[in-house]
């Protein structure tokens, strides 16, 4: 069942003339409107507090992760071999840790969209929408940072360790819900979180003063202009006092904190301490983290791009779930590993695959989302899907409702044009727990 937003949508006002007809007055159809949203409203229970999304920009093989087709000729299933899943399942060799946890997580193996070129397909999978020269869109953390905004003084949406992409921001949204990026990659040896620590010769109280100074100009100009970079800069800078005035939000940041053990157990690598300051940032209070891990874009030698990234994903990924489960916090943190689109079903000439959206797969896990099933297939080549094809707008939806976010509510474009979070999507039930 879809679940609908604003009682007041387009769909609202055509069921208002329709109803209209038959004799009720404007006050008796939002009385029935509300009732009737109140119910639908009842099914919209969050099951996640927060998502992960860990994105591998460039396009990530089906065949050589998630989706092998070791029947298939030669040219067509690539060098790789095969492992087995602990639910009997079959992946491809390079993810053997992931193998042993089949049972924690989710493959949807029938994703699919029509735009080959990366930037056209990074948009489809970061917004839920196909690109339109008429409007930009907001990507998922700017959505849920307008939606619920922070919690524990958190940013509610931050980006390890840069905004990735273009499509990563705001969109058609005021820029106040704009990522927070680390600028700065936690596997380095000399690591900071930029702008988190009061400069040099300043004191509390001098902190105090010029925060309190800060204040009084602000309230000037936005007395005279209501421009959005003026009230996101104000925005922006009451986050990082709140930020810097919470000594636990900004230790969420401090990777130094964590455990030796537990740094060494993801990997000392960009993958693993990504993922590491990703779990550390949901435990503290953050909605959602995007992070990006290598170049998967592999038009040449796929055999050894995926022999030498996959070790640290597979490692990293499989320490994410197992840490999540042994906090508790795996039931309530949606991870999301998703790319811009597969790859050609046919090995080039330079042993490599080339770009292919017709069918790619993406893997989900917790935060409402079953353990240890396969949705959806892709045929014998893995050339398009064989059942139940997935769109970037279903997997939005079925991303927004774990949320407890109502898919189809209008937000306001520039104009006042009501734009729904996600136009058409549908939620992929089955794989609901």
């Amino acid at each position: 069942m879809r679940c609908h937003g604003n009682p007041l949508s387009r769909r609202g006002f055509l069921a208002a003339g329709t109803l209209g007809t038959i004799g009720l007055s404007l006050p008796e159809l939002l009385m029935r409107q509300a009732a009737a949203e109140q119910k639908q409203y009842d099914f919209v229970e969050a099951k996640a507090k927060s998502v992960i999304h860990i994105f591998l920009p460039g396009g990530l093989a089906q065949q050589e992760s998630f989706d092998p087709k070791p029947y298939s000729p030669i040219e067509y299933r690539g060098e790789l071999k095969t492992i087995k899943t602990n639910t009997g399942e079959v992946f491809c060799e390079t993810v053997p840790q992931l193998a042993k946890r089949a049972d924690k997580f989710s493959v949807i193996r029938s994703m699919s969209h029509g735009e080959a070129a990366h930037e056209r397909g990074t948009h489809n999978m970061f917004t839920g929408y196909k690109p339109s020269p008429a409007l930009q869109y907001p990507c998922f953390g700017s959505v849920v940072s307008h939606e619920y905004g922070p919690r524990n003084n958190l940013p509610p949406y931050v980006c390890i360790p840069n905004v990735p992409n273009e499509f990563a921001g705001t969109g058609y949204l005021p820029s106040s819900y704009g990522a927070f990026a680390l600028g700065s990659d936690p596997n380095r040896s000399d690591f900071k979180v930029r702008d988190l620590n009061l400069a040099g010769g300043v004191d509390e109280q001098r902190f105090s003063r010029r925060k309190h100074a800060l204040e009084v100009v602000n309230s000037h100009f936005t007395s005279v202009t209501q421009a959005d970079n003026i009230e996101a800069m104000n925005t922006f800078y009451q986050r990082a006092y709140d930020l810097l005035d919470t000594p636990a939000a900004r230790e969420a940041f401090d990777i130094e904190k964590e455990d030796a053990k537990m740094r060494d157990r993801y990997g000392r690598n960009e993958a693993g301490q990504r993922m590491l300051m990703a779990r550390r940032l949901v435990e503290a209070g953050t909605r959602l983290v995007t992070l990006t891990y290598g170049g998967w874009d592999m038009h040449n030698d796929i055999t050894g791009g995926m022999r030498r990234l996959t070790p640290a994903l597979d490692v990293a990924l499989g320490a994410l779930l197992d840490d999540l489960s042994e906090r508790g916090m795996l039931d309530e943190t949606l991870v999301m590993v998703s790319s811009e689109f597969g790859r050609t079903p046919k090995i080039n000439k330079d042993a490599g695959r080339d770009h292919w959206p017709k069918v790619f797969s993406v893997m989900l896990a917790g935060g409402g989302i079953k353990g240890g099933m396969i949705y959806g297939a892709s045929d014998s080549t893995a050339s398009e899907p064989e059942e139940n094809a997935v769109s970037p707008a279903d997997l939005a939806t079925t991303m927004y409702r774990l949320l407890g976010i109502v898919a189809d509510k209008e937000l306001m474009a520039p104009g006042d044009r009501p734009i729904e979070i996600v136009d058409g999507g549908n939620l992929i039930e089955p794989l609901l727990a």
